[in-house]
């Protein structure tokens, strides 16, 4: 996800009304807080500003976006978690809490940028490796039985399929190493 830097001039402001409205000034039309939340997870950097007074709100817009995830039951954070969290609060260590918390989802995303990269580039003989090849074999099957003259492939369709698998499992060895370097 790309994120972009508010230095850089390419901040979205999103006026909040009394009537609870949200107004996106760099579309000129009114928003909702799945809109923001769809922002959000497309890395668009915005500011949610209070339309009468100019008080930045984003903290508790993107809190209250959290909220009804929450509610409509995406439940992300673990009660024990939350419970944590809300000891923080007035604690002599709630002042750190905040950067702790933002180096840690900085090294989550870096570590899931990283397990991407390595699904991409294939993993090996694993378990996840063998289900795909399964769920390959569970289409090729459906398809030949939904598709009746589909499973007339000539011997060299079949081993270019054998040499691409083949192709594909090396890959994923090689990931498998990376991954084993990663983790120690």
């Amino acid at each position: 996800m790309a994120k972009r830097d508010p230095k850089d001039g390419d901040t979205v402001i999103i006026k909040k009304y009394a009537n609870r409205r949200l107004y996106n000034t760099s579309s000129s039309s009114y928003i909702t807080l799945d809109d923001l939340s769809k922002m959000t997870r497309d890395g668009t950097d915005f500011k949610v500003v209070d339309a009468k007074t100019g008080d930045d709100i984003t903290h508790s817009i993107l809190t209250q976006i959290i909220m009804e995830e929450e509610a409509n039951g995406e439940h992300m954070l673990p009660v024990s978690f939350l419970r944590e969290l809300i000891a923080m609060y007035g604690n002599s260590m709630q002042s750190v809490m905040p950067h702790y918390l933002e180096a840690a989802m900085t090294n989550f995303r870096e570590n899931q940028t990283k397990l991407h990269d390595a699904f991409r580039k294939g993993i090996g003989n694993n378990p996840l490796a063998k289900l795909a090849e399964t769920n390959m074999a569970m289409m090729r099957a459906a398809t030949q039985a939904f598709m009746p003259g589909s499973n007339n492939s000539s011997e060299s369709e079949d081993r270019s399929e054998r040499d691409e698998l083949a192709a594909l499992r090396e890959q994923m060895a090689a990931m498998q190493k990376k991954l084993d370097e990663l983790g120690k």
